[in-house]
Formats: structure tokens, C-alpha cells, sequence
């Protein structure tokens, strides 16, 4: 088991960003908010420093399990340096993310070529530790369903999954998690995927600090909208919300277990 796996916390945020300066005046606040809610926390990073950041974040409390990596907008940071902190910190990470791909931030194919080198040398990484990943995938997701095979990663998680039909499926078929967040309280697109991934494949997330509107009237996402995802992810599948809790507490057991 990997280590700062909490057991009897049922809900999960299985992607926030809490090293995100926007958080930091009221991390005590969010703490204590995880801990009377029982909520644990993927905090994934952006880069080194925010890497860091989680890190120390996780020292202070075991409801949060550090990922750490390089997300494609930053493909430009170093990347031996993350290797070292990886292994350096191996006994202490949950996972490794944010990686992926996004065309939006490059500009060249050589751009690209970096950005991909990056998310596959710490695929290779995740795959050797035996490490769960949180991978972002906007506008790349055709390419990084023709990476995974390459891998033998159990806790792959394609989060805020915004995929067609037919990549839903073909990403289930090479056993991947994907994650919905608060968006899907107020999408119809979320909510018709939603109700086509198999249950035990399911997360959610809240992506925080991302600002959601609607109902969220743009406020920065907060661990505490986690329990509003879960009654609306509980309407949608036709079950009721203990029941809710009880399966996205078994699918991220099965993650953090990669």
C-alpha cells in the first residue's frame, strides 16, 4: 500500500491543486474543513516548486496525499530535477501528476516533442515506483490513449475526463479511472458521460482553484463542494447518496492502490 493511504475517510478529492498560492491565507480553514467533512486530497503540482509545496502541505496532514510532476503547461521546467525529487520523496508520494499533454500551451513541434518526453519519461517513473498518475489531457486525448499501452500504470486517471463516447470506451477498455467534477452539477455533456462509465471506474474532483458557475456563482473551487458532486453524480446513476460514497470510496482505494 502506498504510503499516506488514510483509511476510514470515504470521500475523495481525487484533483486539487492546494499548493496554488490562492489557497495558501486559508489553509488552516481547508484542513480543518477536510477533517470534519472526512475528505482526503490528491494534491497534484504544477512543477518543482509547487511540487514542494505539496509536499510540505502533506507533512503537515495525512489527509493529504502529495502527488507531484510536471502539468504540459510548464513542460519547460526541469525535468531531472523532478526525477531527483521523485525519488528522493518515493517513500512519501501518493502519485504522480499533474502530467499530460495540452497543444494549448506549445508552440512548435519541438515544443511538443519536449512536453511529450516529459509526460512519458514520468510515466516511466510512475510505472517503476508503482505510482498512480493524474493526467491531463485537453485536446490530446486520441494521443495519449495510443501512450498508455506502453505502460503498465493499474491507477491511471484521465481527470476531467471531456472525451466523446467512443474514447470513454476505448479508455475503459485499457482500464483507466476518470474523474467528473462540479462542472457536471450543471452540464448535460458531463452528465450523459457520467452515466456512461462503468461505476467501479468512477472519481470525482473539484480541480480547485478553478472557478465553476451556475450554481458555484465563480467562486474558487473548495474541498467542500466534493459532497455536492456526490448528490449530483447520485441523482444521475439512480442511487442514493451513502451508496454513492461507498463505491467512489472502493474506486479510489483501487487508484491509490496502483
Amino acid at each position: 500500500m502506498p504510503a499516506r493511504f488514510i483509511k476510514n475517510m470515504a470521500m475523495l478529492d481525487a484533483h486539487i491543486h492546494l499548493s496554488d498560492p490562492e489557497y495558501q491565507a486559508d489553509m488552516e480553514t481547508i484542513l480543518a474543513s477536510m477533517k470534519r467533512l472526512g475528505i482526503r486530497a490528491c494534491a497534484v503540482s504544477m512543477d518543482n516548486d509547487s511540487s514542494r509545496t505539496t509536499l510540505e502541505l502533506a507533512a503537515k496532514s495525512n489527509l493529504v496525499l502529495p502527488f507531484v510532476g510536471i502539468h504540459p503547461e510548464k513542460f519547460a521546467d526541469n525535468l531531472d530535477s523532478m526525477v531527483h525529487l521523485i525519488e528522493a520523496n518515493s517513500d512519501v508520494i501518493s502519485g504522480i501528476g499533474e502530467i499530460g499533454l495540452d497543444k494549448t500551451y506549445t508552440r512548435t513541434d519541438g515544443d511538443f516533442k519536449r512536453q511529450k518526453d516529459v509526460f512519458t519519461k514520468l510515466l516511466g517513473l510512475a510505472e517503476s515506483l508503482k505510482k498512480p498518475v493524474s493526467v491531463h489531457s485537453r485536446k490530446t486525448l486520441d494521443e495519449i490513449l495510443e501512450i498508455i499501452p506502453s505502460y503498465c500504470i493499474s491507477g491511471f486517471l484521465l481527470h476531467w475526463f471531456d472525451g466523446s463516447k467512443k474514447q470513454l470506451s476505448r479508455a475503459m477498455d485499457l482500464g483507466c479511472f476518470v474523474s467528473y467534477g462540479p462542472v457536471m452539477v450543471y452540464s448535460q455533456d458531463k452528465q450523459v458521460l457520467l452515466s456512461n462509465t462503468p461505476r467501479d471506474k468512477i472519481l470525482v474532483e473539484t480541480d480547485g482553484p478553478v472557478r465553476f458557475s451556475h450554481c458555484f456563482g465563480m467562486k474558487s473551487a473548495q474541498i467542500s463542494f466534493i459532497p455536492s458532486v456526490i448528490f449530483c453524480l447520485s441523482k444521475i446513476l439512480g442511487q442514493s447518496y451513502d451508496d454513492s460514497v461507498s463505491m467512489l470510496e472502493q474506486n479510489s482505494t483501487r487508484y491509490l492502490e496502483a
